[in-house]
């Protein structure tokens, strides 16, 4: 069953932020345990642009809406629904079927944006009730809609696999959403931050976040050096979103017993490591992917009692999606890049 449609930005014809398209989809209604989520904001990931690019997936089934993260209004319930009513502010998990516990692949299969179907930049969206979590009154959408991707990464890179205690030392590379959200719940939980950057404004913003140390790494090849230099030789996490290209610095850097979050691969995904770095020094070498629908709510919990801010950069409209891909592709923003739907 459908009433009148919604507009939406799709990816038609094949891949290349040049083939994003504003287009309609229809408004469905919702089924059983299922919610239609008037969408107010949505926020754009490195995912997104790669599979907006075809390299996320270059099989991906087209066309798709893309999107991983999604904040807005419960407007319609279908039959049992208990989690939300109409009327309820709620932003989306970005994987639905992944509640809790370990993932699987039948719980990874469920991505938003990509295996599981349309995504977030799309003015409303029918889902299981499952996949939504309520917004802290103070929160606004736009806040939100920057947490189920990037934040609960950095959160689970952190808190759930890093096990960050006050006292520690975490390095985080770069200005991207994770590494933004890497830095703030850190400096939460009561670590010291070292971060890396490639010009002395994002040094500065870097700086204004809470970065106790920032290191320009164009200035200073060796970063890795450098930052072990100023942790005195104990970096206990560092947040690795750079790949290929600097995960052997990460591998040296990193203390005896200490853990290297594997989040992103921005200069590659394949690389060649001296292994006997990680071996004999029982260094954890810990893939991060999100996180479950439980440890959602658990970060929203913590952003709302200890005042995290998201780093928003820039804000776009729906009919805007092209030049929000844009500069996420030309790298101009520090933070998250929004659209307002």
């Amino acid at each position: 069953m459908t009433d009148t449609s919604i507009r939406a930005v799709a990816l038609e014809g094949g891949f290349g932020v040049d083939r994003l398209t504003l287009t309609r989809r229809e408004r469905i209604a919702p089924g059983p345990r299922q919610a239609r989520v008037r969408l107010h904001a949505a926020s754009l990931n490195r995912r997104d642009l790669l599979l907006v690019e075809g390299v996320y997936n270059p099989r991906q089934a087209l066309p798709i809406v893309p999107g991983s993260d999604g904040a807005g209004v419960v407007e319609a319930v279908g039959s049992g629904c208990r989690r939300v009513k109409v009327g309820d502010r709620v932003v989306v998990h970005f994987f639905p079927g992944w509640i809790a516990g370990e993932p699987t692949a039948e719980k990874l299969a469920t991505g938003l944006g990509g295996p599981g179907g349309d995504g977030v930049l799309r003015e409303a969206m029918t889902i299981d009730e499952d996949a939504l979590v309520a917004i802290p009154a103070e929160m606004s959408f736009e806040t939100a809609a920057t947490l189920p991707c990037a934040a609960l990464t950095a959160w689970s890179a952190i808190v759930e696999l890093g096990r960050v205690r006050p006292g520690d030392t975490v390095v985080t590379q770069g200005t991207g959403g994770v590494s933004i959200f890497a830095l703030q719940v850190a400096k939460m939980c009561g670590a010291r931050v070292i971060a890396t950057t490639s010009s002395p404004a994002k040094a500065e913003r870097l700086h204004a976040l809470g970065a106790d140390h920032v290191i320009d790494y164009r200035a200073e090849p060796d970063w890795g050096r450098a930052a072990r230099n100023l942790a005195d030789g104990r970096i206990d996490l560092i947040v690795e979103v750079g790949g290929a290209g600097t995960l052997e610095s990460s591998l040296r850097a990193i203390r005896p017993g200490g853990c290297i979050a594997l989040i992103g691969v921005l200069s590659g995904a394949k690389a060649a490591v001296t292994l006997t770095l990680a071996v004999m020094r029982q260094v954890r070498l810990q893939g991060v992917t999100c996180g479950d629908r439980e440890q959602l709510e658990a970060m929203l919990r913590a952003v709302a009692a200890n005042g995290i801010d998201p780093a928003i950069s820039h804000t776009f409209a729906l009919e805007e999606a092209r030049a929000a891909f844009e500069t996420m592709r030309a790298e101009r923003h520090v933070g998250k890049i929004v659209v307002t739907i």
